[in-house]
């Protein structure tokens, strides 16, 4: 999606949905027995109904999905036929490219700010690092001196470097 917008003189901007999880209700009745090291209210025993999705619940992932999913058909997109986690709104002259891993967004538009706006104001969403791309999904986003958008895990491999330099003594070769 990245490349497509390139090509198509479109916009791309990242973001991430804060508590992505949370905001997903659950669809099943989820429960548990509290424990004595479950909060400190002195409720030891009661059963506690899950109404909102947890980290490490396996329905989780799912719930946040279709409830986000629902929301993008709402604001006029529709999954590809390649890949359901790309998006895409028929604009007239162009498309949108949404493009979601987990709560990780991907956007591309002549407008990404109009539908970040969107997910903040309408849907009530809190995303955190919205932007032009930089950085996303462990790689740097960067322009070459002719202007060409290029991509690098240069984070990640300094990383790497100063991780050998610590055990090591020195970088490596």
């Amino acid at each position: 999606i990245v490349f497509l917008a390139e090509l198509n003189v479109l916009d791309f901007w990242v973001g991430d949905i804060q508590s992505a999880y949370l905001e997903s209700h659950m669809l099943v009745k989820v429960h548990v027995i509290r424990g004595a090291k479950f909060l400190n209210v002195g409720l030891e025993g009661h059963t506690l109904v899950i109404k909102k999705a947890l980290y490490g619940l396996r329905s989780s992932g799912i719930h946040w999905w279709e409830q986000f999913s629902d929301v993008l058909e709402e604001m006029g997109f529709f999954p590809s036929k390649a890949e359901k986690d790309i998006w895409m709104h028929d604009k007239g002259d162009h498309y949108e490219y949404l493009v979601v891993y987990v709560d990780d967004l991907g956007i591309a538009s002549k407008d990404p700010k109009g539908i970040v706006d969107e997910l903040q104001d309408k849907y009530k969403f809190v995303l955190k690092g919205t932007g032009p791309i930089k950085f996303h999904l462990g790689c740097d986003y960067f322009h070459d001196s002719d202007g060409k958008l290029c991509f690098a895990p240069k984070k990640y491999i300094e990383g790497m470097i100063q991780t050998f330099n610590r055990h090591f003594g020195k970088n490596p070769r």
